[in-house]
């Protein structure tokens, strides 16, 4: 049942804050499953992938089968039609041209006469970035995923993809191809976020592993956190849009069952000042899955996890977001711009009546990998900064190393480091 709340309601936040975590609590008891399937790939490497690939997606990866050959690559353009492969080129550069204008520069900069500091930005050399396959052929998150790598000069570049039952969309091979990745393995699930972590005698192990996946993936990538880096830990898709009453219902209908259809678990709340346009939103959701025989996931995710708000006026919206941290927020009002400068929580923001989410999923230029279940109050989307390093520089001349050795000595002393100390004195000793 969609839950419907007033900011109004002497317990509002409270009310919120219950009907969030409901929701974003209600995950499969996974990590002692995947605490099996990661020690089992860690002692017996290709054995165990192969077990389970076969166990849970019924393929064959023994060999080199475990991934896509050059043929398989080149025979997927010719599987999917032109319109879509220009489609994807498009999306492809734009995302290209907007990773780009993220990209830091170094620092160099003379602190004191004899003392230079600064920083530099490297590329992780190896990256393994998991696309799942989930109810439909993701390809836009091939792209959001692999580019932002690719843009940062990550060296080698490994996607994993489950391939139920030996079947994937050629389109997702044709993004692979397009985005610039090096190998694409057959292989998903918590197995293959073991197998790129520790590596296999087929698999050379990576540095970091980004990408969503289910509650088996996410588990895994927590677990294997400091072995490997990850981008976040994601769960189920979730959009909040904020509303006025001269929004046409049916796009912001549209709108919130695009969210819902990704998934059982996803999220879907409307913000809005008005409780007849809330109802005729409502309505039209109702007609538009009615029309849809092909939409019980929507139907399913916007009946357990809808929520709308019924606020007094749309001042109250920013706090109210931040509350909710959602992975998208859609502002469909007239000054989109000026609420959005009070929001501090949200993977990303979408800004006025003729910018859908949808946008922003495939072709718009920032990646779609977002922090969800509320991690937006501390995180960001995915971005080239994921796959750099910065590595300070320090240089001192002997001068500039004897004007400020007492204080280093002081405080050295003072934490009892004798040789942190010692280290400094003795080069300002003659005979050293």
């Amino acid at each position: 049942m969609v839950a419907i709340i007033r900011t109004s309601d002497t317990n509002f936040d409270s009310q919120l804050l219950s009907i969030l975590s409901l929701s974003r609590d209600e995950k499969e008891r996974v990590d002692d499953v995947v605490s099996e399937i990661l020690e089992s790939v860690k002692l017996k490497g290709d054995e165990a992938v192969e077990h389970f690939t076969k166990k849970f997606d019924k393929v064959d990866i023994s060999g080199d089968k475990i991934f896509f050959k050059d043929v398989e690559i080149s025979s997927s353009f010719r599987a999917c039609s032109e319109d879509l492969i220009r489609a994807i080129n498009n999306a492809a550069k734009r995302i290209t041209d907007y990773h780009t204008k993220q990209l830091p520069n170094n620092l160099s900069y003379e602190a004191d006469k004899g003392i230079n500091l600064g920083y530099k930005w490297s590329p992780i050399k190896r990256a393994g970035l998991y696309v799942p396959a989930g109810s439909a052929p993701l390809f836009s998150s091939v792209l959001m995923n692999v580019i932002p790598a690719k843009v940062a000069g990550v060296k080698e570049i490994f996607v994993a993809m489950p391939t139920p039952k030996g079947e994937i969309s050629p389109a997702m091979l044709v993004a692979c191809s397009i985005a610039g990745v090096d190998k694409i393995f057959k292989m998903g699930g918590a197995q293959a976020i073991a197998a790129l972590a520790y590596g296999t005698d087929r698999i050379v192990p990576v540095d970091i592993i980004a990408g969503p996946g289910n509650a088996y993936v996410a588990s895994a990538k927590k677990q294997l956190f400091g072995r490997v880096g990850i981008d976040m830990i994601a769960g189920p898709s979730e959009i909040t849009v904020v509303s006025d009453n001269k929004n046409n219902p049916k796009w912001i209908a549209t709108d919130l069952l695009a969210q819902s259809e990704h998934d059982i678990s996803a999220q879907s709340i409307l913000i809005t000042d008005d409780q007849d346009f809330s109802l005729s939103v409502c309505k039209e959701i109702d007609s538009q899955l009615d029309k849809n025989s092909s939409s019980n996931i929507a139907r399913e995710s916007w009946m357990k996890n809808g929520i709308i708000i019924i606020v007094d006026n749309l001042n109250q919206v920013p706090s109210i977001v931040d509350l909710i941290s959602p992975e998208h927020l859609e502002l469909a009002i007239e000054e989109p711009r000026y609420l959005s400068k009070q929001i501090n929580n949200a993977g990303a923001i979408f800004l006025g009546r003729y910018t859908p989410e949808a946008a922003g999923d495939y072709i718009a230029g920032p990646s779609h990998v977002l922090p969800t279940s509320g991690t937006a109050k501390f995180s960001s989307g995915l971005s080239v900064m994921n796959f750099l390093k910065r590595t300070s520089l320090i240089e001192f001349d002997r001068q500039a190393l004897n004007s400020l050795k007492e204080d280093i000595i002081t405080m050295a002393e003072a934490e009892g480091l004798f040789y942190h100390a010692q280290s400094v004195s003795i080069r300002s000793k003659k005979d050293s």
